[in-house]
């Protein structure tokens, strides 16, 4: 089924971006504002809390130029006069990327959280982290600081500029609990080292076989009450089995590499996990790793089924590229800042679009039945955003309204 045909989103002419944007508190804006020294002094055409939700705007209106979406919007103060293309662009430099920022990580943190919470798995909210990358247009100063992939053919610069972005998602409902990006040139491992904070006591975060590092891994479990993770082990992992729990099951032992423990001395240089084997058929056998020891509390057959909700996070990542980017070129932006303010403008979208979707009775949403050993082939994706071709609509959200 198609976006168009079942539309998590309403059309526009229903009043979607009211609805959606509803949900974000107008104190939660001037609390941004205030906190990051970007509220509006003076009187303006289009005063920084209009900007904020021009940004939402353009995450979720792509294909629509900017000052269009400052008229359609409705967002320039009534009586002023009709505003020009460069007052636009100068008034998303005086907002910056920081309220932005600011405004996705006070409303990532309460809803993702929340939400994993409110679906929890044996006790453990349920999270993922993975990476993607996505372009930026080709400036001098996005060229500079962002960096790029060298070039298949000659070994020289990409086509586009491009960014990294490591995201700590809530499983069961899409939700972004946390993200960080930067250069393309900056490992995932890197970025993901910044989202241990922002896990929670009571958790389990399953993660992307690429990020096998024991350097990762060790301090994401020692950090924090009943922390743990998950993951498939590469095909050169080697570790010693201390004792066989079961069918495909063994407790093992893991040593921290040499080069790990110079950049973190406080690593030890071994240390325990669980090792659970599993076949989907007409493939070799794989083996999931996890710091979960405890075969009583946590069944080898659920954790199989479990590791496999990894696959949400594919879907996310499609929700934004395909579904809300379209697949063209994700960010508009010539600067560094301009490129930052977007993403975490689209960041905000994407839960404000999911977070429309949720109620506290509602199930997770899964592309397979939870209890299947693997997801299908092509696992349908769920009802996203709304067709980008609908009408705009023609005012801001009854929030603003004075």
């Amino acid at each position: 089924m198609s976006t168009r045909q079942s539309g998590l989103l309403p059309s526009a002419d229903e009043g979607a971006f009211d609805r959606i944007c509803r949900q974000l508190n107008r104190k939660w804006i001037e609390a941004a504002l205030e906190a990051t020294g970007t509220a509006t002094v003076r009187k303006r055409r289009l005063p920084a809390e209009q900007v904020v939700w021009l940004v939402l705007g353009m995450a979720l209106y792509r294909h629509r130029p900017i000052d269009e979406l400052v008229e359609r919007l409705d967002l320039v103060l009534p009586g002023a006069e009709p505003i020009v293309k460069s007052a636009v662009s100068q008034a998303r430099s005086r907002l910056g990327s920081e309220p932005m920022r600011w405004l996705f990580e006070k409303t990532s943190e309460k809803w993702g959280h929340e939400s994993a919470r409110r679906h929890r798995w044996r006790g453990l909210a349920v999270y993922g982290v993975d990476g993607t990358t996505g372009r930026v247009p080709d400036s001098a100063e996005n060229r500079a600081h962002f960096g790029g992939p060298n070039s298949s053919r000659g070994g020289g610069l990409s086509g586009y500029p491009m960014f990294r972005m490591v995201t700590l998602t809530a499983l069961r409902s899409h939700l972004l609990a946390a993200a960080r990006f930067g250069p393309y040139a900056l490992s995932e491992h890197l970025y993901a080292m910044e989202l241990w904070e922002k896990v929670p006591d009571d958790s389990l975060c399953i993660v992307d076989k690429g990020f096998w590092d024991t350097g990762i891994l060790v301090p994401l479990a020692r950090g924090g009450k009943n922390r743990h993770w998950m993951i498939r082990a590469k095909s050169n992992t080697a570790w010693t089995t201390l004792k066989k729990l079961g069918r495909g099951e063994e407790l093992v032992e893991l040593e921290v590499s040499w080069y790990s423990r110079q950049k973190d001395p406080s690593l030890p240089k071994r240390f325990i996990a669980r090792a659970v084997r599993y076949q989907r058929k007409g493939f070799r056998p794989q083996w999931l790793l996890t710091s979960l020891v405890d075969r009583e509390a946590f069944p080898a057959s659920e954790i199989i089924s479990l590791y496999h909700e990894r696959w949400e996070m594919e879907l996310g990542y499609d929700e934004v590229k395909t579904e809300m980017l379209e697949r063209q070129e994700a960010i508009r932006s010539q600067t560094r800042e301009g490129v930052a303010q977007e993403l975490w403008g689209v960041g905000l979208a994407y839960n404000l679009v999911w977070g429309n979707s949720e109620t506290p009775s509602s199930p997770p949403r899964r592309a397979y039945p939870v209890h299947s050993p693997s997801p299908p082939k092509s696992p349908p994706l769920p009802a996203r955003c709304q067709n980008q071709n609908e009408q705009l609509p023609t005012k801001t959200p009854s929030t603003l309204q004075t």
